[in-house]
């Protein structure tokens, strides 16, 4: 399946979406300019270097949101921490080549697998310790809305 194929099968099909209420841990990331948010939870197999045994998210955003979220948890699910924390540098490394408001969706989505990731850490040394949350440093407004706007 080429790279547009999957885009499309992600958008229509999303992968990993919904509540999971029986979790070990809740990460999300939010987008303080429009107030998207999404929240990853994570199922975690205990070891030295725990393992993502499964993973959902739901998001109020937009399309590439909800497309970016599939991805990355798709990636994620059967990973350990390590790897999942390389896929979150990595992705956040590939976002200078993305239309701003793209870049804003998929940062936030890597944001919240990390402060899921960050969360369920924590949560070994606390079990009260609550969800972490991050906020993107993305500008979202594509620049020919930024233009217009300023012209009205």
């Amino acid at each position: 399946m080429n790279a547009d194929a999957q885009l499309i099968e992600h958008m229509m099909n999303p992968q990993n979406y919904g509540d999971m209420p029986e979790n070990d841990a809740t990460g999300m990331g939010k987008n303080p300019q429009n107030g998207e948010k999404v929240a990853i939870y994570l199922k975690v197999e205990k070891a030295d270097n725990p393992i993502i045994k499964d993973i959902s998210f739901q998001a109020i955003g937009c399309s590439t949101t909800i497309v970016s979220g599939s991805i990355i948890t798709s990636e994620a699910k059967g990973i350990t921490f390590t790897r999942a924390e390389e896929l979150v540098s990595v992705t956040l490394g590939m976002l200078d080549n993305l239309p701003p408001e793209d870049a804003a969706c998929t940062e936030m989505v890597a944001l919240a697998l990390k402060a899921a990731l960050d969360t369920y850490i924590e949560k070994q040394k606390d079990s009260d310790f609550p969800m972490i949350s991050y906020q993107i440093s993305t500008d979202c407004t594509p620049k020919e809305e930024e233009n217009s706007e300023k012209t009205i």
